[in-house]
C-alpha cells in the first residue's frame, strides 16, 4: 500500500476496468488518503474520517468492480451488499449491522490465511513427517477420548470409520525406513492409501436465539473450550494426505486470539463496504411493500456516521471504515435519499455509457479480456480461436447497437452476444480438435443476423 500512489492505483485499476477515469481518479485518493492519515499523529488520526463516494451510472459499466479491485489492491476486507436485502428494525430481514459483522467475518479470513502461508513450508514438513510414522508403524490410533457431557445433547461421539483392512497400506509397518523416507520426498508413493486421523468438523450447528442484536452463533463456538475435539479416521491418499494434515499442523501454529485482534483492527481502520443498490430505497413515504425504505435509510445512517456495532468478537467501531454507495438512479435521485445520508457521502462519480469504442477495449485490453477468456477455453480442446481486428468491431458495434436499442445491460451485454456467436463452436468443440477458427467480420454478421433482426422488429412493438 505504502508504495502505491493515486496514479499507480489508477494504472493498476485500468488493467481491468476500462474508461470510468473519475471514478478511478475518486477512489485512488481514497485510498491514498487512508495512507497519508496512517502517518500522522494519533490525536489527529481519529479525526479524519473517510470520506465515502456514491457512484451514479447504469447496470455493467464497472461499480462494483472498481470498489472490488480497489480492495484487492490493498489487500483489504471487503464486502459487497445490497441495500434491497436490509429490512427496518421491526420486519423480518437482515438486520442493517450483519454487514460488519461480515466484513469481520472477512478480515479474519484473510488474516488467517496470512499468517498460514507463512507457516505452511513448516507445516508441510512436519505433514510428511507425520505420514513417514504412519507408514512405518501403522495408522494413527484413536485415544481414549473422556465421556462428552453434552453427548445427550448433540447427539452419539461414536465415529463412522471405514475399517476395510482390505485396503490396508501396502508398505504398512515393513521395509526400511529410509527406503520409504525417500520414495515419500520424491513423491513416488503418492497414489498409496493410508489410514489417517483427523478432526471431525461435522457437528451439526444449533443457532442461539437472537437476544443481542447479533447473528445466529454455533453452539460449537460457544462451548468449544468445554467439548473435547472429535475425532475420525479417514483413508485417504498420501497426496491428499499431505495438504490435510498440513493445513492441520498449520492451524496449531497460528494463534487465533491474534488473528482476530488483528484482523478487527484491519476491518475498522482498512474495509470497505460496497452498498449496491441504494437507489431503490431512495422512496419517500408511501405504504405497502416500500414502507421500510427510509426506515433501512435511518437504520443505515448511523453505521456510515460512525458506530460499534457488537459482534462474536467484540465491539467493532466503523468510523473509519469506506463505504461505496452504488445505484442506477434511473427512477430516483440522489437528491431522494435523507438528507443525512447524503451528507455522508461527499463524493460523488458519475458513470457514463459504454461506447463502441469501449467495447473493444474491454473485448482486448483487460488482463482478464473476454477474447483471452473463450481462446484459452477452447484450447483446452485443442481448439485454436482467432478473431480479427474487424470481427472485434463487428461484436463491439452490435452490443452498442443492441444495449442503445433495447435494454442497457452495460459490459454484459458481451458475454450475451459472444455465447451466441461461439454457441456452435463451444458445443461442438471436441470433434473439432486440432482445427483453427477464424472470427472475421462476416463470421460475426452470420451468427449474430437473428439477434440483430430481433432488436429491428423490437422497435416497432410497443
Amino acid at each position: 500500500m505504502e508504495g502505491y500512489t493515486p496514479i499507480e492505483i489508477v494504472e493498476k485499476l485500468n488493467n481491468y476496468i476500462i474508461g470510468q477515469d473519475k471514478a478511478k481518479k475518486s477512489v485512488a485518493i481514497a485510498l491514498r488518503n487512508r495512507y497519508r492519515r496512517n502517518k500522522l499523529n494519533d490525536e489527529f488520526r481519529e479525526e479524519v474520517k473517510p470520506k465515502n463516494i456514491i457512484m451514479m451510472g447504469p447496470t455493467g459499466v464497472g461499480k462494483t468492480e472498481i470498489a472490488r479491485r480497489l480492495a484487492k489492491i490493498e489487500n483489504s476486507p471487503f464486502v459487497k451488499v445490497e441495500a434491497t436485502k436490509f429490512t427496518e428494525v421491526g420486519y423480518v430481514g437482515r438486520d442493517v449491522e450483519s454487514m460488519i459483522r461480515d466484513l469481520v467475518e472477512t478480515s479474519i479470513r484473510l488474516v488467517k490465511n496470512e499468517k498460514i502461508s507463512k507457516v505452511y513450508d513448516k507445516a508441510q514438513k512436519l505433514a510428511e513427517e507425520r505420514i513417514l510414522k504412519n507408514l512405518i508403524n501403522g495408522p494413527e490410533k484413536k485415544k481414549d477420548k473422556m465421556t462428552n457431557p453434552f453427548e445427550a445433547f448433540f447427539g452419539s461421539n461414536i465415529d463412522n470409520d471405514n475399517n476395510n483392512d482390505d485396503e490396508e497400506s501396502e508398505i504398512h509397518d515393513k521395509g526400511d525406513r529410509k527406503i520409504i523416507e525417500a520414495k515419500l520426498k520424491n513423491k513416488e508413493i503418492e497414489d498409496q492409501y493410508i489410514e489417517i486421523e483427523v478432526q471431525d468438523n461435522s457437528a451439526n450447528p444449533i443457532g442461539m436465539i437472537n437476544t443481542m442484536g447479533m447473528d445466529d452463533l454455533n453452539m460449537n463456538d460457544v462451548f468449544s473450550g468445554l467439548l473435547p475435539k472429535k475425532k475420525k479416521n479417514r483413508k485417504v491418499t498420501i497426496k491428499e494426505a499431505r495438504n490435510i494434515i498440513a493445513n492441520e499442523e498449520a492451524q496449531k501454529m497460528i494463534d487465533m486470539d491474534d488473528i482476530i485482534s488483528i484482523a478487527i483492527e484491519k476491518a475498522e481502520n482498512h474495509g470497505i463496504i460496497f452498498i449496491d443498490e441504494i437507489d431503490k430505497i431512495a422512496g419517500r413515504g408511501g405504504s405497502g411493500p416500500d414502507v421500510s425504505r427510509e426506515g433501512v435509510q435511518r437504520d443505515i445512517l448511523p453505521i456510515i456516521e460512525g458506530c460499534t456495532v457488537m459482534s462474536k468478537y467484540g465491539p467493532i467501531k466503523t468510523d473509519h471504515i469506506l463505504f461505496v454507495a452504488a445505484g442506477a438512479f434511473h427512477v430516483s435521485k440522489i437528491t431522494d435519499l435523507i438528507p443525512e445520508i447524503q451528507g455522508r457521502f461527499p463524493i460523488r462519480v458519475k458513470l457514463h455509457n459504454l461506447t463502441e469504442e469501449n467495447f473493444i477495449e474491454i473485448l482486448t485490453k483487460p488482463q482478464n479480456a473476454l477474447i483471452k477468456q473463450y481462446q484459452l477455453l477452447l484450447k483446452t480442446e485443442n481448439v485454436e480461436l482467432e478473431f480479427t481486428e474487424e470481427g472485434i468491431k463487428e461484436i463491439a458495434k452490435t452490443a452498442y447497437i443492441i444495449n442503445d436499442q433495447t435494454e442497457n445491460i452495460g459490459a454484459r451485454r458481451l458475454h450475451t452476444i459472444l455465447e451466441e456467436l461461439l454457441e456452435e463452436l463451444s458445443f461442438n468443440a471436441p470433434t473439432y480438435q486440432g482445427q483453427k477458427f477464424i472470427i472475421d467480420k462476416d463470421y460475426v454478421k452470420e451468427k449474430l443476423k437473428d439477434s440483430m433482426a430481433r432488436t429491428d422488429m423490437s422497435k416497432y412493438i410497443l
